[in-house]
């Protein structure tokens, strides 16, 4: 055999190969290919739109944190503010209180006041009885000369 027939009959061969795979295995193994090729596409689309989506979330938390942050900022300012508040009433309500306290304490110290000129009138009243005794040489009767008492301890209260 000659070498030239070996090749055409390789050839031949060859050619029938190709062939064969062109029209029964490469349309399995581009099938094959593409659908490789869709999943890797669907993969990384499925991955870009995990990727927007946590960068989505990650915006969307820190507006949240920032929310938060602005919200306990007024919360702590409320507080202050109230806190300022329950402490002018209870200034309030203390001077008050003292306030009413001191009118208290006067009306009562008016009234022992009062109260104490009346009982040192009463003494001074006795005490000028028992002088006008003892220098008139006499007992004085009280109820028969009332009115003359009373004058003279009006006249010592307005002395006083």
């Amino acid at each position: 055999m000659s070498i030239t027939i070996t090749l055409i009959i390789q050839g031949l061969a060859f050619f029938a190969t190709a062939w064969l795979v062109m029209t029964f295995g490469w349309p399995h193994i581009n099938k094959a290919i593409e659908e490789r090729q869709a999943k890797i596409a669907s993969g990384l689309a499925a991955a870009d739109r995990g990727q927007k989506d946590l960068e989505d979330a990650q915006a969307k938390a820190q507006e949240i944190i920032k929310d938060a942050r602005t919200r306990a900022s007024q919360i702590v300012d409320q507080a202050g503010k109230r806190s300022n508040e329950i402490v002018e009433e209870a200034k309030n309500s203390a001077v008050s209180e003292g306030e009413r306290l001191i009118t208290a304490a006067r009306s009562e110290v008016a009234a022992e006041a009062t109260r104490a000129r009346g009982e040192l009138r009463a003494q001074v009243s006795i005490l000028a009885v028992k002088g006008a005794e003892q220098l008139l040489g006499r007992e004085v009767n009280a109820q028969a000369h009332a009115a003359l008492l009373d004058d003279l301890a009006a006249q010592i209260a307005s002395h006083t």
